[in-house]
């Protein structure tokens, strides 16, 4: 069973035993601290499919914080213009939380992972 959540404007994937990485909640959520993903828009139990307009009433994925802050993998921008002696080298990481999954809340099952 899966569920397609949306999250601050991306949509995951979230599926049992398999973190959720999702961009940085911010200082309110701590380690340990229970987070409601209520946005859910398609729910796939064993191949009967549940698609929702846009939403999936009722249905919820609930998840506990691992830890708050995790650096993703660096990215590098490389800019130049050939013949023109211009070159601007830059790098970025991403900041995520990662998240457990503990129960994925739809409206007809409950299941707890």
């Amino acid at each position: 069973m899966y569920v397609i959540v949306e999250i601050q404007g991306q949509q995951f994937k979230a599926e049992k035993d398999r973190f959720l990485y999702v961009h940085f909640l911010g200082e309110d959520h701590k380690e340990g601290d229970t987070v409601e993903f209520d946005r859910v828009l398609l729910v796939d139990n064993d191949g009967a499919v549940t698609v929702g307009a846009p939403t999936v009433e009722g249905a919820k994925v609930v998840c506990e914080v691992a830890t708050t802050l995790v650096k993703g993998d660096k990215v590098i921008v490389f800019k130049k213009k050939r013949r023109k002696g211009y070159r601007r080298k830059n790098g970025h990481r991403q900041y995520f939380t990662k998240d457990v999954k503990t129960a994925i809340l739809a409206y007809p099952l409950q299941i707890t992972l």
